[in-house]
């Protein structure tokens, strides 16, 4: 499978192209400029070089030809940057990751966008695409860190089952992730927001935490 991962040149999308393409997935870096997106990908190619990393960049057009797209960008640029290449993700599994966040003072706070999430906004963006929303609660710097695994649930929630276990059979093959099917595109607003729970939990403690839930059996 090629993945495209959209804004794959920041914190997030760089570290989770990195990770896809180390366990064998063919990725296409997407950004607003191609020139930028082979400079990440070469300096990602640079930091392992023993792993041949399967990693290729593109401008958005390009790189969302690919058979699944990821949305890795600032999240108030993650409808438009969806929009940007609809006739390319007609039908496919579009996966948005973002979450509305604002730092005031020493807190950060969630927002409501449009629709009431970012992926929920992209969804209505690309009306003939499937959009999931997923790996919002994922740290990048450990996502970046390809010889740790990182120990996490991904919450992944979508209107569109097949859409849904396309990003859980993704999630599966990443070491130390768990994918659970959280339901509905309507609960990506929760999920969205409890990540400012988690940054300030971050800031509290100096530390990356990430989410495990107990109670479910992991072969469910």
């Amino acid at each position: 499978m090629r993945i495209a991962v959209l804004g794959g040149t920041g914190p997030a999308g760089r570290a989770l192209a990195a990770r896809l393409a180390s366990v064998g997935y063919e990725v296409v870096i997407g950004s607003r400029a191609k020139a930028r997106a082979l400079e990440v990908r070469d300096e990602l190619v640079e930091r392992w070089p023993e792993r041949n990393l399967p990693l290729d960049g593109a401008d958005n057009e390009q790189a969302a030809e690919a058979d699944l797209v990821v949305i890795a960008t600032p999240w108030d640029a993650a409808a438009s940057t969806a929009a940007s290449v609809e006739p390319q993700v007609e039908g496919k599994v579009v996966v948005s990751m973002a979450n509305a966040l604002a730092r005031v003072g020493h807190e950060f706070q969630p927002l409501v966008p449009p629709r009431g999430s970012v992926a929920g906004n992209v969804q209505a963006a690309v009306p003939r695409a499937r959009v999931a929303a997923a790996f919002h609660h994922l740290p990048a710097r450990e996502l970046a860190a390809l010889d740790h695994p990182v120990g996490s649930d991904v919450l992944i929630c979508s209107d569109h089952p097949s859409a849904t276990e396309a990003t859980a059979d993704i999630v599966r093959h990443l070491p130390g992730l768990r994918p659970l099917d959280a339901g509905e595109l309507s609960n990506a607003a929760p999920i969205e927001a409890f990540a400012a729970v988690l940054l300030q939990l971050n800031a509290r403690y100096r530390t990356r935490v990430a989410i495990k839930l107990t109670g479910i059996d992991d072969a469910t």
